[in-house]
């Protein structure tokens, strides 16, 4: 699957972001991340090839997500799902 990766000098945390291109909260999900120098990897999901949808669907499901974006994982195990300030203030320690 092909991951866009956005460097930032907070890179402690493995920080992915799944997306959709057309979410405003997608976008200020990436952009609160960017101003707060995190580091992160993001794919936009409606752009991707249909098998690769199912898989990312799968994943989010498989990590106990529900289907809306964006959805956030951190270090693999903390879920975050929207656009949740408090909850990426926390989980990073930003």
């Amino acid at each position: 699957m092909p991951f866009s990766k956005v460097p930032g000098k907070k890179n402690e945390h493995k920080v992915v972001v799944y997306a959709l291109s057309t979410c405003v909260w997608c976008k200020m999900t990436k952009q609160f991340l960017q101003d707060n120098g995190v580091e992160y990897e993001y794919i936009d999901v409606d752009l991707c090839e249909e098998r690769e949808k199912e898989q990312i669907r799968q994943h989010i499901i498989d990590k106990g997500g529900s289907l809306s974006y964006p959805t956030i994982l951190v270090d693999d195990n903390v879920l975050i799902t929207g656009f949740r300030k408090d909850k990426l203030k926390e989980s990073l320690k930003l």
